[in-house]
């Protein structure tokens, strides 16, 4: 089940790899002004795509349980709220560029960055409404759409943005500004190809999804709320602790900015794998609870555990041994390169917290516990992994001489590790015979 669900986030990884090296190769400060422009997409972006992970465990749940009359009512509702998520986010990006220089964000970087998020905003009603149909499939154990939707988004992408960015023909090249409008494009490409699928493919037609209009419903959509935006936030805390550190470094000059978007986009790509390990890990732990099977969700969860010990001991080893190798892809410069692949150490360094931490909140959402999980990870990342980030890498409070990037990472190890331990702490306790019996009788409570 996992296998295309990471196959398909890898492809997720994978557009910011194409977005890093045709950027790279288009200048060191185009390549800065989409690391910026990227961050400033990603953090608020994380909030609606959290949120609108309860889907599947809800979805999971009611299938388990025997109530697939009632997914299509549920889904309906979805889309309401992706639409919401969706046009807060659009307003969002539409202002945010003005913040640059108060950020304190290099003045070569500005303008870029700016033209990147106004393309990019364009595409973020369509990616809220693909999430909230790729979301329903995962939920059903249907994984294969993310991976085939996932990979036909990235083949359109590698025209659009190398059109777009240096110019074919008579269009003419928008530098990052480019790669914004592809990205936008491409999102609306995957958007209605799913929609396509969905209202053709048979396994979904007993479903009804879309055989009437249902006007906006605030029972079901609260309920989705009270689930989600725990899990949007816990998402937002962590992602959000990578994202300020690019921000942070993009004070620095462009060449930090460069290494550390090349090192973090490799990082990124590693992440793709716990992080479909863990969505299927929701999905199989919501199943079980649904069926009121104790065993089977400790079963569930240990079995995703036990994988992406393996997985992530793979991805440490291949940045440890092929980190310059991999850096040889994204730019030809080398105080870059330098810099990138002494990053990658620090990306190896923190694969197996990473990894644990990231199934273990899999496994939480399946329980549907999700407000504890986002307490630890506001204490990890934003009380432990910032500051310490802050002050090795920037000399915040005069603690230590500044370590420039090196230091922002070895925050990020920081909160990363107490992140695992405190993550992996909540689903033992969860998981415990005592704890089950009293989740399991209200497994049918569903939001709505």
């Amino acid at each position: 089940m996992a296998a295309p669900l990471v196959l398909g986030h890898v492809s997720t990884g994978l557009i910011g790899f194409v977005d890093s090296v045709i950027a790279g190769h288009h200048g060191t400060a185009t390549l800065a002004a989409v690391s910026v422009g990227t961050a400033l997409f990603w953090l608020p972006m994380m909030v609606p795509m959290g949120t609108l992970m309860s889907l599947p465990p809800a979805v999971s749940q009611l299938d388990g349980s025997g109530r697939r009359d009632q997914i299509g009512a549920l889904f309906r509702q979805a889309l309401w709220l992706a639409l919401g998520l969706g046009l807060a986010l659009f307003a969002f990006l539409s202002v945010v560029g003005m913040a640059l220089e108060p950020m304190g964000i290099a003045p070569g970087i500005r303008d870029g960055a700016r033209n990147f998020l106004h393309g990019i905003r364009w595409g973020v009603p369509a990616l809220t409404f693909y999430l909230c149909m790729r979301y329903l499939c995962d939920g059903l154990h249907w994984t294969l759409p993310t991976m085939l939707f996932g990979f036909g988004g990235l083949v359109l992408l590698v025209p659009l943005g190398f059109a777009l960015t240096y110019g074919v023909g008579g269009i003419p090249g928008r530098g990052a500004g480019g790669l914004g409008v592809a990205s936008a494009l491409m999102m609306w490409m995957q958007a209605l190809a799913f929609l396509f699928y969905l209202r053709r493919a048979r396994r979904f037609a007993g479903l009804r999804l879309f055989a009437r209009w249902d006007a906006p419903q605030w029972p079901p959509i609260r309920g989705l709320l009270q689930t989600g935006l725990p899990i949007g936030v816990t998402v937002a805390m962590e992602g959000g602790l990578f994202i300020t550190t690019a921000l942070l470094i993009g004070r620095l000059g462009e060449v930090p900015v460069a290494a550390h978007q090349i090192a973090i986009n490799v990082a990124s790509l590693c992440y793709m794998i716990p992080l479909g390990l863990a969505e299927a890990t929701t999905v199989r732990v919501g199943h079980a609870v649904g069926r009121g099977d104790p065993t089977a969700v400790r079963r569930a969860a240990w079995a995703g555990f036990i994988i992406v010990l393996g997985t992530q001991a793979l991805s440490a080893l291949a940045l440890l041994l092929g980190n310059h190798v991999v850096v040889g892809f994204y730019t030809g410069d080398a105080q870059v390169a330098a810099l990138a692949a002494a990053l990658l150490l620090y990306a190896a360094a923190f694969q197996f917290p990473d990894g644990i931490q990231v199934i273990a909140a899999g496994a939480l959402r399946g329980l549907r516990d999700t407000r504890v999980p986002m307490l630890i990870a506001a204490f990890a990342y934003w009380g432990v992994g910032m500051p310490l980030g802050a002050v090795l890498g920037l000399g915040v409070g005069g603690f230590t001489p500044a370590m420039g990037p090196r230091g922002m990472w070895l925050g990020l190890i920081g909160g990363l590790c107490v992140a695992s331990v405190l993550m992996g702490w909540r689903f033992w306790r969860s998981s415990r015979d005592r704890h089950l019996r009293a989740l399991l009788p209200g497994a049918n409570r569903l939001p709505g």
